[in-house]
């Protein structure tokens, strides 16, 4: 290659010998080249022969699917461009027109919107539970119930799935068990010990960890499930982009470490709520007298960063409380290392109508509180301003 042209556009990336990164680097590329044709279509007919076309695979979003995969207990994992991309694959893939749902009540209103118009356009029935009764799951089982869909702890009410029970039942009955394991991350719980095929996440929140980043990530069980799923993916096209994937990979490794810490604020602010007399029905699974406490003891290893109560101003008195914050701040998100209060009316439920919003336990004046890691007694100090009459 003589001519400037060519030079220009014909360099290639250096690949180290005799040493190796120590941090995973950003395979920022749309394609890779290659001297053997059967090998490009091996690496576009299946995820783990190889990287073709990053729509299909990437080194950078392979290592966090490993990550996740390995710290989830599963055998592989599809990383996406954000948790509800994860979520609306696996549905869409493991549902057909006429199929049927069993699904927690409480869930996180996306996932709700998706159920919803999955049931609009295709017929999908969707049978809601309470996530903690093993004769209403039985009650709810149709010729047709093809996935139980339950969630670890709840958005926003965190509410404990009692997981051992419902999806050994759910497995015996043949359905595709998921659960969303957002909330809880794999450093709490692992829902595929207790019989989960595919476990979801909306890797922006507590993976991430850091509030710069959009990605999702399912895991799987059994090997074959994720190849089926992640064909799908790649069709509908919600894979993650490299850097997104970079991003979490980043934040994977500092999760238990801020996952304790999260759990221990959530826990001082749930105390120092619990009898507030501007607050009223504090949910934190870490409460002793909570409905789910003794389950949450048995099946988590930590109470969770999420905790919810009903301000007594109702939502007249939620304008104000949210004003005074200082420490904390008042936003849609969740799991970052800043103390964030939503309004999930308006916010992460906000499709879902008054009858609705009271079976997921959600009220006007409620509000889900996501707790940083700041030093708690700044976080009191701010709550205990903020809530003055």
């Amino acid at each position: 290659m003589t001519h400037l042209q060519t030079r220009a556009v014909g360099y290639s990336a250096p690949v180290p010998q005799g040493s190796r990164p120590a941090a995973v680097p950003i395979y920022q590329t749309s394609t890779f080249e290659f001297d053997d044709p059967d090998a490009a279509a091996a690496a576009l007919r299946l995820p783990d022969r190889g990287y073709a076309y990053t729509r299909h695979s990437n080194p950078t979003t392979r290592a966090l699917e490993n990550a996740i995969a390995d710290l989830e207990g599963g055998t592989a994992a599809l990383a996406t461009s954000s948790g509800m991309g994860a979520i609306n694959a696996v549905l869409l893939a493991l549902l057909r027109p006429g199929d049927h749902v069993i699904a927690q009540a409480r869930l996180y209103g996306g996932t709700r919107s998706v159920l919803g118009r999955l049931a609009d356009r295709f017929g999908i029935g969707v049978s809601y539970i309470a996530g903690d009764d093993q004769a209403e799951l039985a009650e709810a089982l149709r010729p047709r119930a093809r996935v139980l869909y339950l969630e670890t702890i709840t958005n926003p009410t965190t509410q404990v799935a009692n997981l051992p029970a419902l999806l050994a039942d759910g497995r015996a009955a043949g359905l595709t068990c998921v659960v969303d394991n957002t909330f809880a991350t794999p450093v709490l719980c692992r829902p595929i010990e207790h019989g989960a095929d595919v476990v979801v996440h909306s890797a922006t929140k507590y993976l991430g960890g850091h509030d710069d980043v959009v990605a999702g990530l399912a895991v799987f069980a059994d090997r074959d499930l994720h190849r089926r799923i992640w064909r799908f993916a790649v069709d509908l096209g919600v894979v993650a982009d490299p850097f997104a994937a970079w991003l979490v990979l980043r934040g994977l490794k500092t999760l238990p470490l801020r996952m304790a810490r999260h759990c221990e604020n959530a826990g001082h602010l749930a105390r120092f709520l619990d009898g507030h007399p501007e607050v009223t029905n504090v949910r934190w699974p870490g409460l002793p007298g909570q409905p789910d406490h003794e389950l949450a003891r048995r099946i988590l290893d930590g109470f969770g960063g999420i905790l919810c109560c009903d301000l007594a101003g109702g939502p007249q008195g939620a304008r104000p409380f949210f004003g005074r914050l200082r420490c904390a701040a008042f936003a849609p998100s969740l799991g970052g290392p800043r103390t964030l209060v939503a309004h999930p009316a308006s916010s992460s439920h906000r499709e879902l109508d008054a009858g609705a919003l009271r079976a997921a336990g959600i009220g006007e004046g409620t509000i889900r509180i996501s707790a940083g890691i700041e030093h708690h007694e700044d976080l009191i100090a701010d709550f205990e301003q903020a809530l003055k009459p």
